[in-house]
């Protein structure tokens, strides 16, 4: 596990909990092999993460194993300085040369693409960083929403708790579907998690136009999601035709207003099935779907699974 300074410590740890259960339950077994788990770091010795709390680093970047089996990247808010430390960067691409597969966990996917080790393959890394991971490596085929993505022996997970979902993929590759059911038992989490990563997106982020009056009519929209929200009448609203509003509202956000109405209303949705115990029927009317079954495909449109659905396998109610 490649870790630098200001890591998200979860993206390190998850991921070697989930393996070093998988040793425990080996061992427990009788017959198969576990894992070494080792970290790689500045220098033997602790590491701050960005949490402030620290972890211990087992060897530094350049005391390379001969052979890995397994490189494993994390990320975290200290992920652009290490891009600017050869130290780091040289690590990840010897590792990798060595290793029989490279994974990443969240932004580590960006010290994989600076090194090439991505270059025509798919990949995806957390939501928030997708557009800057297609800008600026355009000969990466990003995927906006799986939690995580195996092309060839390369994997690359979306943020965080994703890493874990990855790592038990592993698990189950190397060993046997079983062994990652009674882990994922173990540990409390889903042996393969429903929906992508979209449904965690703060989805409305990055969708407002650049200039008035558009921002302040998108910022009314996502105040009042119940109102009436035709084309007719947000057009009245910025005294436009409803052709001419539709057309530069398009382009100066990048999708019509019906998509963006949408949007608004799946986010105030997805808030009130976490934080309420309003019924589905009820949520439905609050934010202007009127009928929970309109609402039910809009959710699957946007964050492929119902309302129902989230609010039980997410939520836990």
């Amino acid at each position: 596990m490649v870790a630098y300074p200001e890591i998200q410590l979860l993206d390190v740890t998850g991921p070697l909990e989930v393996l070093a259960a998988a040793s425990d339950a080996v061992g427990r077994r009788g017959h198969g092999r576990g894992y070494a788990l080792e970290i790689l770091g500045p220098e033997p010795g602790l590491l701050r993460a960005s949490s402030g709390l620290t972890i211990g680093v087992d060897r530094a970047y350049e005391d390379l194993p001969d052979r890995i089996d397994t490189l494993i990247v994390a990320g975290g808010t200290g992920v652009e300085a290490a891009l600017e430390v050869p130290r780091v960067r040289e690590c990840v691409r010897v590792a990798a040369a060595r290793a029989r597969r490279v994974c990443s966990v969240c932004t580590g996917a960006f010290l994989l693409a600076a090194e090439g080790l991505l270059d025509g393959r798919r990949a995806t890394t957390h939501w928030s960083a997708l557009a800057a991971l297609a800008d600026g490596f355009p000969e990466i085929r990003v995927d906006t929403d799986s939690i995580y993505v195996r092309d060839g022996e390369t994997w690359t997970s979306a943020g965080v708790t994703a890493g874990m979902d990855l790592a038990l993929a592993l698990v189950e590759e190397d060993h046997d579907r079983a062994l990652a059911l009674e882990i994922s038992r173990r540990m409390v989490f889903f042996l393969k998690r429903p929906g992508g990563q979209s449904q965690f997106s703060a989805q409305l982020a990055g969708q407002f136009a650049d200039r008035d009056p558009l921002r302040d009519l998108q910022a009314w929209v996502v105040e009042h999601p119940e109102a009436a929200h035709t084309v007719e009448a947000l057009a009245l609203r910025v005294a436009m035709s409803p052709r001419h509003f539709s057309r530069v509202f398009s382009e100066q956000v990048g999708q019509s207003p019906a998509r963006f109405v949408e949007r608004v209303r799946v986010e105030a949705a997805r808030r009130r099935l976490e934080e309420s115990e309003r019924s589905v029927d009820e949520v439905a009317g609050d934010v202007g779907f009127g009928t929970s079954e309109t609402m039910r495909r809009a959710f699957l449109r946007q964050i492929g699974v119902g309302p129902s659905a989230y609010r039980e396998r997410f939520i836990g109610v």
